[in-house]
């Protein structure tokens, strides 16, 4: 069964198994806060679904998603987001000046929805193809597997343009610290083939066998008992957050807007920085179609 919503779809290809799509193609899936919201939705949707085991986070067109939607300005977006009805963190204070509402609303859109699907008490596999670009980085790294198309490439560039890598800083994490400074100061692109010798991903498929591949591994998962799958993935969970995990992402996003704070003021820019020194040496972000 599918259900239409404007920047994502919720699927069900098979009994216990539910598939959310990001389904903003035309724009490579590029995040706004309607999207964020939509999300939340259909993770809920899923959550609260028992016959649901495994749910499959996806995505339509040729990539993954471009990252942040920068088209609009800063006060559009904490507009957008106090705007929305749907709230799912603890804070407020979207529309203040400055730092205030920039950092109510990444807290709510991107940290804090970000904690909550990680810790969401279902396996979730996370299938990428193309591009994931900065805040797109995000998606997959909540879902405790992920799967990628032989095509799928990785970049957070954000450094360049004066940021300390994105909201949810789970480099360290995925990448090991001393990779993870590479990723971050280069800007470089780092292919699927990478990301999988460095552990990031779990699987690389042929792009024709993602969708397939990646249900095949939600059917074997939804076949085990239901509560042991959702201890499991606690246990483990737990286990990062001992090591520091949850305190060091929420540290990472102070810093985060420290950075914010120091380009409005040197620079006078907001979500779009070209007019920031350096940022011809960004990765090339797609453009969108037509």
């Amino acid at each position: 069964m599918t259900d239409a919503a404007p920047t994502v779809r919720y699927e069900q290809p098979e009994t216990g198994i539910a598939r959310i799509v990001l389904a903003r193609s035309e724009k490579h899936n590029a995040i706004d806060p309607q999207m964020i919201f939509d999300m939340n939705d259909a993770f809920n949707r899923a959550l609260y679904d028992d016959a649901i085991k495994v749910i499959i986070l996806a995505a339509d067109g040729r990539n993954f998603s471009a990252g942040h939607d920068i088209a609009g300005t800063v006060e559009e977006y904490m507009a957008a987001m106090q705007a929305h009805p749907r709230k799912v963190g603890h804070w407020s204070g979207f529309q203040e000046e400055a730092t205030h509402g920039w950092y109510a609303a990444e807290k709510e859109g991107y940290l804090e929805t970000a904690r909550r699907w990680r810790n969401i008490a279902k396996p979730t596999i996370c299938a990428v193809q193309g591009k994931c670009i900065a805040g797109a980085l995000i998606f997959p790294w909540v879902c405790d597997l992920i799967i990628a198309a032989n095509n799928a490439v990785f970049s957070d560039p954000v450094v360049t343009f004066g940021v300390s890598g994105v909201e949810w800083l789970a480099h360290p994490w995925e990448l090991g610290a001393r990779k993870a400074k590479e990723f971050l100061f280069t800007s470089d692109t780092w292919s699927a083939e990478e990301a999988w010798r460095l552990g990031m991903v779990n699987h690389v498929v042929q792009l024709d066998q993602l969708a397939d591949f990646t249900l095949a591994m939600a059917r074997k998962i939804a076949a085990k008992p239901a509560f042991a799958l959702k201890m499991t993935k606690e246990a483990i969970n737990k286990t990062l957050d001992i090591q520091g995990q949850a305190t060091a992402i929420d540290a990472a996003f102070s810093l985060h807007h420290l950075c914010h704070t120091q380009n409005f003021r040197v620079y006078g820019w907001g979500m779009d920085p070209t007019n920031v020194p350096g940022l011809a040496k960004v990765p090339e972000r797609p453009k969108a179609d037509g």
